[in-house]
């Protein structure tokens, strides 16, 4: 039987406010445990939550950038459940009246076409505190800082069929909040975090199967396996004559596989009912259209200006704007180096190469994008070649410093004298004369790959710095004459 995957993501954003979403502490990463935690966060007997505006400018942001219903009346739920780094014993997020309602966003396959993935909702929740096992033996740690930071919760509609499409999903989500600046996007510190709802079912069937959910997948690469692995998992059970069963899974990276949290037969019960100490946030068109105006440059924006701006092809658009960091670092390359096309090729090739072969990021790059122009500027007013520009690249990804004292330092500078360079192509032709005789005898279309014999041997005796143009005119004129 062929089997079809129905799969949909509930992605939480950490929105990149300086306070809480309902108190006044820093939701800086990285502090010691415990020490971002005031009394409205801890739940003291007393304490009121007063909602944070920056978190529902950020919400309404988002809302528009995916062309999503704006809720101009939403309301704060309690979501009702025990677990020991929740010490309200609720957690405040919204329900029936979200922020954000329907929405919808643009995804390209591989083969090329986009696909339209729907956005059921996006709504404003804080975040519970994390528990810590690692170093207790035997108990559990509770560290209360995240406690309350602000997440918004991005439901889609089951419309992905693949993992993917799924990632490209993800991928494409991750752009626009690092694009608007309402999140870091960093999924090792948790900024994203990605549940998984997958089922499978008969090709060609509308019903769909008995879904699992994976929780708290922080990759990519994590989620592209993890869905794998859990599609593989049903059909095995289903082709086995078994039945799926409703669960929450983990996903175990070093075995390749998820395994079962905690069964739910039925959708759980929260008990949600609206926060009596928070009232409903009303927003005006005003206010709407005021967070409008403000948008700045989107992904797509993006890829059509540096198609338009720079002559660049679809591709080449599409990857250089995939990523805010990528596209700013792309275009300061460019205005150093006055050529775009060159400055995406070394972006796109020698550049990308590097980071991939050591797991960096873009904002990760030892080189910075006005050495990475600088050196382009080289090639280009021929003090360098293209040949030792990637000598010179290399020693900048080391940390020797930027373009220009290396090429000083190491004497990498071209030879463009005339005279330098006969002297070195006479030494060639006098060392060769049966292969001068050769390419004198042959006719045009064969002159043209024996020279490469000569140009080969005339850059080895420079060490590479002679002009390769130059070369090739001196070249001919010698030989044919």
């Amino acid at each position: 039987m062929e089997w079809e995957a129905v799969i949909g993501l509930e992605i939480h954003t950490q929105l990149s406010t300086k306070s809480k979403i309902f108190s006044g502490s820093s939701t800086a990463f990285g502090a010691e445990p415990n020490t971002q935690a005031c009394a409205v966060d801890l739940a003291m007997p007393g304490m009121l939550p007063v909602l944070n505006e920056e978190a529902v400018r950020m919400a309404v942001m988002f809302g528009l950038a995916i062309e999503a219903e704006i809720g101009k009346r939403s309301v704060f739920d309690r979501k009702n459940y025990f677990y020991p780094d929740l010490p309200k014993g609720y957690q405040t997020s919204q329900f029936e009246f979200p922020i954000v309602g329907r929405g919808h966003v643009e995804i390209q396959l591989e083969d090329g076409t986009n696909k339209q993935i729907g956005v059921t909702r996006a709504h404003l929740e804080e975040d519970a505190g994390k528990s810590l096992h690692e170093d207790f033996h035997g108990m559990t740690g509770i560290d209360l800082n995240r406690a309350g930071t602000p997440l918004l919760e991005i439901v889609s509609e089951p419309d992905m069929r693949s993992a993917k499409e799924a990632v490209a999903y993800l991928r494409k989500i991750h752009s626009i909040v690092t694009y608007l600046g309402i999140c870091d996007g960093n999924m090792a510190e948790g900024s994203m975090r990605c549940d998984c709802n997958v089922s499978v079912r008969p090709k060609g069937q509308k019903e769909f199967g008995t879904r699992t959910e994976i929780k708290n997948v922080n990759s990519f690469r994590f989620v592209e396996r993890a869905i794998n692995s859990e599609i593989q998992r049903q059909i095995e059970i289903l082709e086995d004559g078994g039945r799926v069963i409703q669960e929450t899974r983990l996903y175990d990276a070093d075995k390749n596989e998820t395994r079962s949290m905690r069964s739910k037969e039925f959708a759980n019960d929260y008990r949600y009912f609206p926060c009596p100490d928070l009232l409903p946030v009303v927003i005006g068109d005003d206010y709407i259209e005021a967070i409008r105006q403000s948008l700045p440059e989107l992904p797509e924006q993006k890829r059509q200006r540096f198609s338009e701006q720079y002559g660049l092809s679809d591709y080449d658009a599409s990857v250089l704007s995939a990523s805010r960091a990528m596209a700013d670092y792309f275009e300061r390359v460019a205005e150093v180096a006055g050529d775009a096309k060159l400055a995406a090729n070394w972006v796109m090739v020698e550049l990308s190469r590097l980071l991939n072969q050591n797991n960096l990021e873009i904002e990760q790059s030892p080189i910075p994008a006005e050495h990475l122009g600088q050196l382009i500027q080289r090639i280009r007013d021929n003090t360098i070649s293209g040949k030792i520009a990637k000598q010179v690249f290399e020693d900048m990804w080391n940390g020797e410093g930027s373009p220009d004292h290396i090429i000083e330092t190491k004497g990498l500078k071209q030879v463009t004298d005339t005279g330098a360079i006969e002297a070195v192509v006479d030494e060639i032709i006098a060392k060769n004369p049966a292969q001068v005789e050769q390419y004198r005898a042959a006719d045009e279309d064969r002159r043209k790959k024996l020279i490469g014999f000569f140009v080969g041997q005339t850059m080895k005796a420079s060490q590479g710095k002679a002009n390769p143009q130059q070369v090739n005119e001196v070249l001919k004129k010698k030989l044919e004459g």
